[in-house]
């Protein structure tokens, strides 16, 4: 039997912050059959460990559609499991990924820190399609990097209350598209949403990747290297970022709400 957990990440409630399953596999299978467990768990990310070491796994991430290059959420999943499990005991695992190591640290009060890649985004000018698409072309400022597109709103009541057509929306050339403004509450520095219908996921409730350009965009913005930022979906979720260089600390906590074994 394979066993297989479902977790909210980046919450300290349980049917809050982004569920992600899980797996944990004896060995690799196909990349045919792990998509089809994503798809049949039907969840923004399932996450696949291999054990490689004590303390070191293969993780790879898949949505219902597709198979990413990195996921925030889905990781800080995977290494509470490999910690409430007691799979290893060092106060860091390491993760070999698409996108190189990451490292998840274990922190005090059961906060994980996660060490990923800032993918800082560049200036874009924007298009008329994309606006079509987010119901509005009212933006600040507009940027994209390799996976993502970037779109500064005035305000976070804006944010909150869009509405895109995600059929139009999954035509534009991304993965998906991040909403952001600065914060209208004194906890958070930003909020934001992000959409990515064209790898099955049309709002994903707390997206730790994209806090890998967020934390960039308005640490720069704000000249800050310590940011809170709360993604504003219906579930929600806080995201703890600590900018490093060319690396990013996300932090946050998780919360086990089922266990089970997959048969097949």
């Amino acid at each position: 039997m394979t066993p297989i957990w479902i977790v909210d990440a980046f919450t300290e409630q349980p049917f809050g912050g982004n569920p992600a399953a899980v797996c944990l596999l004896d060995h690799w299978r196909s990349a045919e059959c792990l998509q089809l467990v994503a798809r049949e768990m039907n969840l923004s990310e399932t996450a696949f460990l291999v054990a490689l070491a004590a303390n070191e796994f293969e993780l790879r991430w898949f949505t219902p559609k597709v198979e990413v290059e990195l996921c925030g959420h889905a990781t800080l999943a995977a290494a509470h499991i490999v910690w409430e499990t007691q799979r290893t005991g060092p106060a860091e695992i390491g993760f070999q990924t698409k996108s190189g190591r990451l490292t998840a640290t274990r922190l005090p009060n059961n906060a994980i820190e996660l060490d990923f890649p800032a993918q800082p985004a560049i200036p874009w000018p924007g298009s008329a399609e994309l606006g079509q698409a987010l119901g509005t072309a009212d933006w600040v400022a507009a940027g994209r990097n390799d996976c993502d597109l970037l779109v500064e709103l005035a305000s976070a009541d804006t944010v909150r209350h869009l509405e895109p057509d995600f059929e139009h929306l999954q035509k534009i050339d991304c993965r998906g598209v991040i909403v952001t403004a600065r914060s209208d509450h004194h906890q958070f520095d930003f909020i934001s949403r992000f959409f990515a219908p064209a790898v099955g996921v049309n709002e994903d409730p707390v997206t730790g990747s994209a806090h890998c350009c967020l934390s960039e965009w308005w640490g720069d913005k704000l000249g800050k290297d310590q940011l809170v930022g709360y993604q504003a979906s219906e579930r929600g979720g806080v995201v703890r970022m600590r900018r490093r260089g060319k690396r990013v600390k996300l932090i946050g906590t998780a919360v086990t709400v089922m266990r089970g074994e997959l048969l097949k």
